[in-house]
Order: C-alpha cells, then structure tokens, then sequence
C-alpha cells in the first residue's frame, strides 16, 4: 500500500546556514505522514485515544538525497512495508514536485503500545486486516 500523506512547502525560516532545509523539517514532514498512514488503517487520533493506544518509533533511517530550498514545493508518499504482531515498518519518500525527484526517505519501524502500561501489544485482527486488505 503506497498512498500520498503529506503535501506541502518549504519556507525561508526553515533553512539553515547551508542554504537548505534543516533536518528538524524533513523529520517533521515524515513525522505528520505518519499521521496520515496511520488513519489510512483505522489509527486515527480518535482511535488512539478512545482504546488507549499509541504508537511508539524505536528505530528511524533517514536519507538526504537532493538539497530542498525555501520556496519548494514537496509531497511525501508513504508505503507499509510491514504489520505484524507489535510492529509496523514503513517508508516514507519526499518529493520535490517542480523537478519530481526524490528528495529524502525515511524508514521507521515502531511498536504499537498500550498508553496506560507503556508496553508494546499486538495489533487488534481488524487493524492488521484492514493492512492485509490495502496491500
């Protein structure tokens, strides 16, 4: 399942001395597709919240491929690698949309906890269906 989650612009505040986005925004930007790919399975806030579930990143590798400048337009895809058990790994690509090349990607693995005991569960059967479903 690859889905488009994040669409949006680098601005001027958000470059460094180097002349291009500071890592903190590319972590930023993957961190709100999270977001997105969650709900895209059922883990929404709402869902989170109302269950007394969370989801935890305990391993995250980034890489910097093309230098993004303050005006650029970028989109992130995101793609589910794996859902299994406790863990999800998925990929995030950004995209320079005037040029179309990929301009950082990012995979992360994380668990899924129980926010009351701080400790990692099983995904629920509906939720790693509905991964199964979407492929």
């Amino acid at each position: 399942m690859t889905i488009e989650t994040y669409r949006g612009v680098v601005y001027p505040w958000q470059i460094d001395h180097m002349g291009h986005m500071n890592v903190q925004f590319y972590t930023a930007r993957f961190d709100e597709a999270t977001w997105h790919l969650n709900a895209a399975l059922g883990l929404t806030p709402a869902y989170f919240k109302a269950n007394r579930r969370g989801m935890a990143a305990i391993e995250q590798h980034t890489l910097y491929k093309r230098e993004l400048h303050a005006g650029a337009l970028i989109r992130i895809t995101s793609e589910l690698l794996e859902l299994k058990g406790k863990k999800a790994r998925f990929l995030h690509r950004m995209y320079n949309v005037d040029t179309g090349e990929e301009a950082a990607s990012s995979e992360l693995l994380a668990l899924f906890i129980d926010t009351d005991t701080r400790r990692s569960v099983p995904f629920p059967a509906d939720i790693l269906q509905r991964a199964a479903q979407a492929g």
